[in-house]
């Protein structure tokens, strides 16, 4: 099985509380999220993220085609880090940590997600030509809206 890994970091201007309180909101996911993916939190779901918490999504990640999504927060540091992990879903394996620290600019946020594609090793080439820019275009969205969102 081949494992992609994308990073990403970015500096947010508000406080650690601030950044902390919506991201560990499920319900804020689809804010930060591409139009195109339509996601859509299935599950109902408490303001606060919790280690063991299950949650539902339907997304299109390809083609238009619909897909039913659950990961389960598997690690809650509070105000420090999260994981997230693919039970079901349209990849084979889905690894997500966001870490946040503070740092004299400001609070740096960073992601760590780590996935495989399911039927390896055909799906290679269309990771390489497909899976991974739309990977990569997800954060640059998140980047752009989250600097207007939340950086004062």
């Amino acid at each position: 099985m081949k494992i992609f890994q994308l990073k990403s970091k970015q500096l947010l201007n508000i406080s650690l509380e601030e950044s902390w309180d919506f991201f560990s909101n499920p319900r804020n996911l689809p804010k930060i999220t591409p139009p195109w993916l339509k996601l859509k939190v299935t599950s109902d779901v408490p303001d606060k993220m919790y280690a063991g918490m299950i949650i539902t999504y339907k997304v299109y990640p390809f083609l238009s085609i619909p897909s039913n999504w659950v990961t389960e927060i598997t690690q809650v540091k509070e105000k420090q880090f999260f994981i997230d992990e693919q039970r079901f879903g349209p990849y084979k394996f889905w690894h997500h940590q966001h870490h946040f620290k503070e740092i004299d600019e400001g609070i740096e946020m960073d992601d760590i997600v780590t996935y495989a594609l399911p039927f390896d090793p055909i799906s290679r080439p269309v990771s390489s030509l497909v899976v991974d820019k739309k990977v990569k275009e997800i954060f640059n969205y998140r980047e752009v809206v989250i600097k207007k969102m939340l950086n004062k």
